[in-house]
């Protein structure tokens, strides 16, 4: 389905988007929308954008919205569901937004079945890391003791994070990297056949990756908040107009 011919084809990149109550105007009303960043992020580095809002969707319905896609980034957003991952709510987790989780899930779950490559944003690596069987602190502040990661107020802050050699993270970012961040939630267990590709000093798992997948790659941060590093999206816009095995 790909074309190497990167004049002629732009490869295809589904974005995740939100479904929230949103004000335009003189309307006040359910909106499914995304922040102009990650589009802008992808389409610097090479994409073409198809915004993929949560809708209820069938096996052969959703195969064939994969089947049209070159790549995949899973967007930040509102909590997973804890029932997920078996789990009952903290006190600060976001009140479950269901009809994303159950689109985001199956997007993610077929995507891996084909071998899609994938780049997951924040609650991006959440899901993929409940998807494949892992667990997720609920609120970070309990565990490292301080808010650091989510200052609150729409305010971002920097956090340093060692990237884990030989692994696909580190080809792309090199040994380290500032991360920008916004959350307060963090990958616990991790699931089956991933490998943590970026670790905090106080321990928290800021990056993740499937290394025998042909590209899947998850950041607990914000790469699309830096459009002077597009590195993360010239990567996964890459690996999309590529076929073949994982590198």
């Amino acid at each position: 389905m790909v074309s190497n011919d990167s004049e002629s084809r732009r490869p295809v990149i589904g974005v995740t988007t939100y479904l929230e109550q949103a004000s335009c105007g003189v309307w006040d009303t359910p909106a499914s929308f995304l922040p102009n960043a990650y589009i802008e992020s992808v389409t610097r580095a090479g994409g073409t954008v198809v915004l993929l809002p949560p809708q209820p969707v069938d096996p052969a319905s959703l195969a064939r919205v994969i089947d049209g896609l070159d790549g995949l980034v899973l967007t930040g957003g509102k909590d997973v569901d804890p029932a997920r991952y078996g789990q009952s709510a903290h006190a600060l987790t976001d009140e479950p937004r269901r009809d994303r989780d159950a689109w985001e899930f199956a997007l993610l779950e077929h995507a891996l079945e084909v071998d899609l490559p994938v780049l997951g944003i924040c609650r991006g690596a959440q899901v993929l890391n409940v998807l494949r069987g892992g667990s997720l602190h609920q609120h970070l502040p309990d565990v490292v003791g301080h808010e650091r990661y989510q200052l609150g107020g729409g305010i971002f802050s920097t956090v340093e994070a060692e990237v884990a050699p030989a692994t696909r993270l580190a080809a792309i970012l090199g040994g380290s990297v500032t991360a920008t961040v916004y959350h307060h939630q963090a990958i616990d267990e991790l699931g089956a056949g991933l490998v943590r590709s970026a670790v905090t000093s106080d321990g928290v798992i800021e990056a993740i990756e499937a290394p025998d997948s042909r590209f899947v790659v998850a950041v607990q941060w914000h790469p699309e908040e830096d459009l002077a590093d597009p590195r993360l999206f010239a990567a996964l816009v890459t690996a999309a107009s590529t076929e073949g095995a994982p590198a």
